[in-house]
């Protein structure tokens, strides 16, 4: 039977920080917890330490993460499935930061096979779709460089001044986009709401828990902070150098925007599609997230599927679903993969 795409429900496992109202506006759905301010899209990731938190439950009771590993060139195709194995190669987030995030960041792959046994590092980028109250603004990298001893200092201290301090402060509004390496320290800032791509994993190493974490254990992921801050980008990250992580797309109006700065095609794509009522995109086949922002319309599969779209609906599409057409007046945020060709090997 070829795979059509999958209209999902919210998938939102319990997080230590508040938030969660953005994303009820967005699904029109009640605010049911300030503690839900995660919603992991098609995820076939877990929670770090856990069995099946995170995991994407589908329609027919199967975990996605299942139902991927026993059909990959159906969900992921063939040259995937060469390039990455069974692994959707893609974990996307709705985040609402109902108040700051703690300073944290995260692992790249060679670390992270080191140290986790794992593929996959944690590069990640934010695509800015809301804001909300006084001063959103975001934290990426710090703004000169610093030694390692001096950032281990801050950890023992837990002195938060010092840490938010060294970082860039950067205010954002709907439409900018933030691509966050591997190893690059940052926070999100009260206020903020984004999409979030990410390689698939839950590696995120806090150097500031107190206040956001039961214990420092949590913070390190029982590596130690000594072992941890190895991981640590402390260069400086100076405006001109920090432009090349950002993208402002608020004023473009094309029917496809790239939204990502260069460099993160090897981990990911996010692009934001655009239909009106005379207009109608032609997609090429891939295993693909999409987040639908405003609008409403349909997405026609190469074999007859017809799904409707509206505001707030998030859908996995596998690949067999092949060449798709989205039409209507929607706007889709469509979050994919690397190319294989960026990942092989």
């Amino acid at each position: 039977m070829t795979l059509e795409p999958i209209r999902l429900p919210a998938n939102q496992p319990p997080q230590f920080y508040r938030g969660g109202d953005a994303i009820a506006a967005l699904r029109g759905a009640p605010s049911e917890s300030k503690f839900g301010p995660e919603d992991w899209v098609a995820s076939a990731t877990t929670m770090f330490g856990q069995d099946t938190n995170g995991l994407t439950r589908l329609p027919d009771g199967a975990w996605l993460r299942d139902a991927v590993v026993a059909n990959p060139n159906g969900w992921l195709g063939a040259k995937h499935v060469e390039a990455l194995g069974t692994s959707t190669g893609l974990l996307v987030k709705l985040l609402d930061a109902g108040q700051r995030l703690p300073v944290h960041f995260h692992p790249d792959d060679t670390f992270a096979k080191r140290h986790f046994d794992s593929h996959f590092g944690k590069t990640e980028a934010w695509i800015v779709v809301g804001t909300y109250g006084a001063d959103p603004r975001v934290y990426p990298g710090f703004k000169e460089t610093l030694s390692k001893a001096t950032v281990s200092e801050w950890t023992r201290e837990q002195d938060v001044p010092s840490m938010l301090g060294a970082l860039n402060s950067v205010p954002v509004r709907p439409g900018d986009t933030v691509y966050i390496p591997a190893g690059l320290p940052h926070a999100i800032g009260e206020g903020v709401f984004v999409v979030e791509l990410q390689q698939p994993t839950d590696f995120s190493l806090t150097i500031e828990w107190r206040d956001f974490l039961a214990s420092p254990e949590k913070g390190h992921l029982g590596l130690g902070f000594d072992t941890a801050i190895e991981a640590l980008d402390t260069s400086g990250w100076d405006a001109e150098r920090l432009e090349t992580l950002i993208k402002r797309t608020a004023a473009d109006s094309s029917s496809t925007v790239d939204l990502l700065a260069g460099g993160s095609e090897r981990f990911f794509r996010a692009d934001q599609l655009r239909t009106t009522m005379t207009t109608t995109l032609s997609l090429d086949p891939s295993f693909a997230v999409l987040v639908v922002l405003d609008g409403e319309g349909t997405l026609r599969t190469e074999h007859g599927g017809e799904h409707a779209l509206a505001k707030g609906d998030t859908y996995v599409v596998p690949f067999d679903a092949g060449q798709t057409e989205l039409s209507g007046t929607a706007t889709v945020i469509r979050c994919r993969p690397p190319a294989p060709e960026e990942r092989h090997g």
